[in-house]
């Protein structure tokens, strides 16, 4: 297995497990909804994109631009998780999912760039 496939699966299976624990509205999900200032409904909205997202990753193997395209508009939800976070004056540990995500979305990117 490649570098490329390796990093493309574990971006994919994080961004599948975390949307589809937003998407079911599991508890945990609905209380961060809340805490954040969403709806369930709009939390959904954000679980249906990061599942998308996980889709165009592993979709990135056959076609690097769709590859891409997903792992920017990935990047660009987790912008907005920090920015949720920052205005919420949440704990840096808060952040640390959002930014742990953000690296390796962009080592998966660097990866698939020098591909």
């Amino acid at each position: 297995m490649t570098v490329l496939t390796v990093s493309a699966i574990a971006v994919a299976a994080v961004f599948v497990l975390v949307g589809a624990a937003k998407l079911l509205a599991l508890a945990p999900m609905r209380e961060r909804a809340a805490h954040a200032g969403f709806s369930v409904a709009a939390y959904r909205g954000i679980g249906a994109l990061e599942v998308a997202g996980a889709a165009g990753i592993a979709l990135g193997l056959l076609v690097p631009v769709l590859g891409a395209a997903a792992a920017t508009g990935l990047l660009l939800l987790l912008a907005g998780a920090v920015i949720t976070h920052v205005r919420n004056r949440d704990a840096v540990r808060d952040l640390v999912p959002a930014a742990a995500c953000a690296v390796l979305v962009v080592g998966y990117l660097a990866v698939l760039v020098s591909s």
